[in-house]
């Protein structure tokens, strides 16, 4: 049989791939998966060119961070609303209404266009026609000025129209609102969808920071120092494959987002020293501290993850750091499994599960994923950390405790908790930072140092 490509496939309209594939990852994550590996997997299948895999990249992320507002668009839009729609025609609508609303690197009519052609070639035939009519619709009330579909009543709800506009659930605006005044959550809202910015981190130890911006220049990439990040580049536009830039495979730098790498060096590790990363996966932080104790010393990255302890290593080979050694366990129950290790660490990082709220523009799908009884349970397990991991810190040792989210309860209020419970403990500094903080990019992070006294 011929493998010729049909008719069909060859005359297929450009542009399309990579809204199909776009279409495919909504799909994916409305039955379950999650948006990373859902890209990655689709990604993986085809051999679009790197300008469609960033706009497949874009419309994917963009559509599911949108999907509320996207929403309430089709609940203005459309007879159906967008709940009872069929389920492979909302998503569609999605990347199309994405497009026109939110993309400025696509013409009106290609959106409108190629959405169509996609309900066509991909089983919405006949819903064609109601694709076409609700995105033209879309285009006419924008060119009208409607800027935001809102009922009255929605409104007059200041955490409904917030939550609609920047497209969150209703109790984390109801939250934001207790914890910020409007104008600072609506700059928490505009964080939250903006593409986060793409940071590295140089290893001190094989290069420097302004030999691997002439390096990245030279391969067209530019790369700008992060004011206060003492190792830390940023790339500007599209950088492709990642792991084809000068210097990757040599070692000489990672991926680390610039509030993430204020971690590390509040621990402040010393050369020789013992230091515990109890949830070390993927292996960002152990590295960073491997690095700056010159890789003279342990640090010993443990985690429950055994597939992701894989990457902890593989990250430490590539960056030829020795002093890292790699352990399969639980931390919250690591001093009764080895009580060889009690008072045994000069320092320990406590980098907790959390809801992720600082990292909602990194991880799209988060928003949709945790709610506040999932805080509930998270509370309770970085508790648990705290209190199991003090009996490993040596006296007069210093522990850092750090969270990308910013809810209070995670942060500042069981910090509080630890102390009261602790009085061997001192406070030394904490900080939250929030989405957007750092120069206008960066991740939410919130960190807090402790000694323990006696």
């Amino acid at each position: 049989m011929s493998s010729t490509p049909t008719a069909a496939t060859a005359a297929e309209p450009k542009g399309l791939a990579p809204r199909r594939l776009a279409w495919q990852v909504l799909q994916a994550v409305a039955a379950g998966a999650y948006a990373d590996g859902a890209l990655e997997r689709e990604l993986g299948r085809t051999s679009l060119s790197p300008a469609d895999r960033g706009l497949a990249t874009e419309l994917a992320y963009g559509a599911i961070r949108q999907r509320r507002l996207l929403d309430a668009w089709l609940d203005q839009l459309g007879k159906v609303p967008a709940e009872r729609q069929p389920p492979k025609l909302r998503w569609l609508l999605h990347i199309g209404l994405y497009q026109l609303l939110a993309s400025d690197r696509v013409p009106p009519s290609a959106a409108v266009s190629t959405t169509v052609e996609l309900a066509k070639r991909g089983g919405l035939a006949r819903l064609a026609p109601v694709a076409n009519g609700l995105l033209r619709a879309c285009l006419r009330r924008r060119e009208a000025g409607d800027s935001l579909p809102l009922s009255p009543a929605q409104s007059a709800d200041l955490a409904v129209s917030l939550g609609v506009r920047h497209s969150l659930p209703d109790w984390l605006t109801r939250e934001l609102l207790q914890w910020l005044p409007p104008d600072r959550v609506e700059a928490f809202g505009r964080a939250s969808n903006s593409p986060p910015s793409l940071d590295l981190r140089v290893n001190s130890l094989r290069s420097s920071p302004a030999a691997v911006q002439a390096a990245l220049a030279g391969a067209g990439v530019e790369a700008i120092p992060i004011e206060g990040r003492p190792a830390g580049l940023t790339l500007k536009g599209r950088s492709g494959d990642l792991s084809r830039l000068p210097g990757f495979t040599e070692g000489q730098w990672c991926v680390q987002d610039r509030a993430a790498q204020r971690i590390a060096p509040l621990l402040n590790p010393q050369p020789g020293e013992r230091i515990l990363d109890a949830c070390a996966a993927p292996g960002g932080k152990s590295t960073h501290l491997a690095e700056l104790m010159g890789d003279q010393g342990l640090v010993l990255a443990l985690d429950r993850g055994e597939a992701r302890l894989r990457r902890v290593s593989r990250n430490a080979e590539r960056l030829g750091l020795r002093s890292i050694v790699v352990q399969h366990g639980d931390a919250t129950t690591l001093a009764q499994q080895q009580p060889e290790l009690l008072a045994s660490f000069d320092r320990i990082l406590v980098d907790a599960p959390c809801s992720g709220l600082g990292t909602l523009a990194r991880h799209a799908d988060a928003r949709w994923r945790i709610d506040p009884a999932a805080i509930d349970e998270l509370v309770v397990l970085q508790r648990q950390l705290i209190d199991g991991l003090l009996p490993l810190l040596k006296p007069q040792g210093h522990l850092v405790y750090a969270t990308c989210t910013v809810h209070p309860r995670e942060n500042a209020q069981l910090i509080d908790a630890v102390l009261a419970e602790h009085p061997e403990l001192e406070l030394q500094q904490s900080w939250q930072l929030w989405p957007g903080d750092v120069l206008g990019a960066g991740d939410g992070f919130y960190a807090a140092l402790l000694q323990r006294h006696g």
